[in-house]
């Protein structure tokens, strides 16, 4: 029994060994099959790995374009208040460096006035002193000629008494003529002068002109800030028609519900300042309803302006002007000259002109016609070269105008030389609405620049230590070396910087110059 059951089991051994081997196959296959399955999950856990990954990079990204983009607008609306703190502060002290200026122009006038009143005490003084000089001498060379007539009156019979006595006589006539033309003469001048300044207070006190003080910038105020959106259009295209239409610059800022319209033409930046309220009303801003707006604004203005040139005409009744005179008049009513309308300023300059011309015996009609039109050329567009006085002169000859008009418009400047009074009283009344207080404003740098630039010039010249600019301008104090520059020198150096002045120089009124040479010598007694 125990040799068969080994038997068999040696026989079931053999019999088992492809099984075994089949076995043995199966596991290596089952191990090979595990392998790939567990690369291929990881692989793919990789990758899902990596595409999470990228999306929280992304979102990541996201959220810091966001942050930035917050920050940004936070840091551009603190730029924004920190501008407008700035700028109201800016206007602060614009305003007060206006009022100091003006408490400056006025020390200035009060110490001119006090300084030309002392002048005038000294050359009374002058004359007083040379007065009395002369009556010593007068009574030296009296006493002296009465000493040799006595001693030639022992020597004399009488007929050569009496001859001598006649050519004495007639000697002391003479004096006695020459004295009184002289007085004459004086009293004449003193009363042509009392008669001029007559006229004028009276020409004056019966104008009663407002003061202007109109600004130049055109500024649109808009409902709301979307509105800002709604005229830039998409991508730009409103503004840019708005800009084609018109010929102005749209400048739109953080400035809230305002825009500013800039334009060197007055004329285009009224038209586009209709035109953009008018689109503001209606609501519909599009390329088409712009051009629309555009077209009826500018018939608005160019009847406005013809209407405003006859209101002109008809306030000075004057009448005979051709058409497009009087359209280019009413051009002048967009125009400013130091923040002074000029269809104002010459509707002003005719009322002075006939006033001036009644007072003076002349006929107040052509004055009052040449005031009107003499600053005409200012409203020429480019048709002409030259300045605006030659330009509206040549203007007006070409319309029919007399030769005293077109005189008086072309020398109001003194650029041609006036050929009648009527070109005297355009030049005095345009001086007078001019300068009049309240008519122009000067901004403080012009002022200051002015100022510099005549003390440079007076500086520039050999033998000059000091110069200095006082009365706004109006005159100029010039201290020169003594040891290098004479007495004559000083006089030709005085000629010669009221003739640069005069070439270098654009000033209003007149500029009076005043050389001063002073030698001092000092000793101290020990």
């Amino acid at each position: 029994m125990k040799s068969g059951s080994a038997a068999d089991f040696i026989l079931l051994t053999l019999q088992g060994e492809p099984l075994l081997l089949s076995l043995v196959i199966a596991g290596a296959v089952g191990t090979a099959l595990g392998f790939l399955i567990v690369w291929m999950v990881t692989r793919h856990t990789r990758r899902m790995a990596e595409q999470n990954a990228s999306q929280l990079l992304e979102v990541a990204r996201r959220e810091a374009a966001v942050g930035a983009q917050e920050l940004k607008t936070k840091t551009e609306e603190e730029l924004q208040a920190r501008r407008a703190e700035m700028n109201r502060d800016f206007d602060r002290r614009e305003i007060e460096l206006e009022v100091k200026l003006r408490e400056i122009r006025s020390h200035e006038e009060s110490l001119a006035l006090l300084d030309y009143q002392l002048e005038q005490k000294q050359e009374r003084l002058g004359r007083e002193n040379a007065a009395v000089r002369q009556a010593r001498e007068a009574m030296r060379d009296l006493s002296k000629g009465v000493r040799r007539r006595l001693e030639g009156l022992a020597h004399m019979d009488a007929e050569e008494i009496r001859k001598a006595l006649r050519e004495e006589v007639q000697l002391e006539c003479q004096d006695e003529l020459r004295e009184l033309r002289r007085e004459k003469l004086e009293k004449s001048e003193q009363e042509l002068q009392h008669e001029a300044q007559r006229i004028l207070i009276t020409s004056m006190q019966r104008l009663a002109g407002r003061p202007n003080n109109d600004i130049t910038a055109t500024i649109v105020q808009l409902p709301g800030e979307e509105m800002k959106g709604r005229i830039i259009g998409r991508e730009g295209r409103n503004i840019k028609a708005f800009e084609a239409a018109t010929g102005v610059t749209l400048l739109i800022d953080e400035s809230p519900q305002m825009v500013l319209i800039s334009s060197f033409d007055p004329v285009r930046r009224e038209i586009a300042r209709q035109a953009l309220e008018g689109l503001i009303k209606d609501g519909r801003i599009h390329p088409a309803s712009i051009e629309e707006f555009v077209t009826r604004a500018r018939d608005e203005i160019r009847l406005n302006v013809m209407q405003a040139g006859e209101e002109a005409v008809q306030r000075l009744q004057v009448n005979g002007l051709h058409p497009e005179i009087i359209n280019l008049l009413g051009k002048l009513k967009f125009r400013f000259s130091y923040t002074q309308n000029v269809l104002d300023h010459s509707v002003e300059v005719g009322f002075l002109c006939s006033m001036l011309a009644s007072e003076a015996g002349l006929d107040p009609q052509v004055a009052k016609r040449a005031g009107l039109l003499h600053d005409i050329g200012k409203a020429v567009d480019g048709e002409f070269q030259g300045s605006h006085a030659v330009i509206g002169a040549e203007f007006i000859k070409r319309y029919g105008e007399t030769p005293i008009v077109i005189n008086a418009v072309a020398a109001h400047h003194e650029e041609v030389k006036p050929e009648t009074v009527y070109a005297g009283l355009v030049i005095l009344a345009d001086t007078v609405s001019a300068v009049r207080p309240g008519a122009r404003a000067e901004s403080m740098n012009g002022y200051v620049q002015r100022l510099e630039r005549l003390e440079k010039l007076a500086l520039s010249l050999d033998g000059v230590q000091q110069a200095y600019a006082i009365q706004a301008g109006r005159e100029v104090r010039v201290v020169v070396n003594p040891q290098t520059v004479t007495d004559e020198q000083a006089r030709d150096l005085a000629k010669n910087l009221r003739r640069r002045i005069e070439e270098e120089l654009q000033y209003p009124s007149t500029i009076k110059i005043t050389v001063i040479r002073e030698q001092r010598f000092a000793e101290t007694a020990m």
